[in-house]
């Protein structure tokens, strides 16, 4: 069976593709009227649709069908962490992220940051490109930069919260802590890790210190681990493995 190709459209009611999806269904895939579609809106549910009109800027479709997708894991993921300097290694870790899945990314700005100023519209296309690639029916949410000490302070974030970084003292490991289903949130510093006040500052703001394992992570892959351990634990039981 060939595999489906899924194009996103944050409002398939709409029955029109956005512009860069539409070029690529119709000039690198060379669809045309009468072929199908098949469409991702980013809120939970998948489209089979129908082109009903193409022509060299527009796309547009009837839906056939709408079908909403069960959620693959349970409690929110959501991982913070500070930019690398080198945006390559960010944007991998944006893209393996949304594969593995997770449901929001926060930027933080960090007293030993080296990137203070991140461009969101090329992560955003890199998550949507790798929600496309790995079938995730819901978008992550991708927030913008924000200092440390404003973000550790928010009242809307989860009970279980938990830091990662590199000073000694009692780090249980964090997948041992993480409860199953449930919303968590991690904090991962960026190359020069998190001053010893901000580790204080997220400690008494009621983060935990964890640890990510016996191996120095670089920051780009601490994150993506942390992600990986909280998907882990928060997987759905229809989706485990009999």
């Amino acid at each position: 069976m060939k595999e489906l190709r899924f194009f996103y459209t944050p409002t398939p009611e709409a029955g029109q593709l956005p512009q860069d999806e539409a070029q690529h269904a119709l000039r690198v895939l060379r669809l045309g009227m009468g072929d199908e579609l098949h469409l991702m809106d980013g809120k939970g549910a998948f489209h089979r649709a129908v082109i009903t009109e193409a022509d060299n800027h527009h796309c547009r479709y009837r839906i056939l069908e709408s079908v909403p997708q069960q959620p693959e894991w349970t409690g929110k993921i959501h991982i913070a962490v500070a930019p690398t300097k080198n945006m390559d290694r960010m944007e991998w870790f944006v893209e393996k992220a949304t594969e593995i899945g997770f449901d929001r990314l926060t930027l933080l700005d960090c007293r030993f940051s080296e990137r203070r100023v991140v461009k969101n519209e090329r992560l955003e296309k890199i998550i949507v490109s790798a929600m496309k690639q790995s079938h995730k029916a819901w978008l992550p949410q991708l927030d913008e930069m924000t200092p440390f000490h404003k973000f550790i302070t928010r009242p809307d974030l989860p009970a279980q919260r938990f830091i990662a970084h590199c000073y000694e003292g009692e780090k249980p490991f964090l997948l041992d802590l993480l409860a199953p289903c449930t919303p968590a949130l991690v904090l991962i510093g960026p190359e020069g890790d998190f001053s010893i006040d901000e580790v204080r500052e997220a400690e008494a703001a009621g983060f935990r210190s964890v640890s990510l394992g016996t191996s120095r992570l670089r920051t780009e892959t601490a994150a993506l681990v942390a992600v990986h351990m909280m998907r882990i634990r928060n997987t759905s039981s229809s989706f485990l493995a009999p």
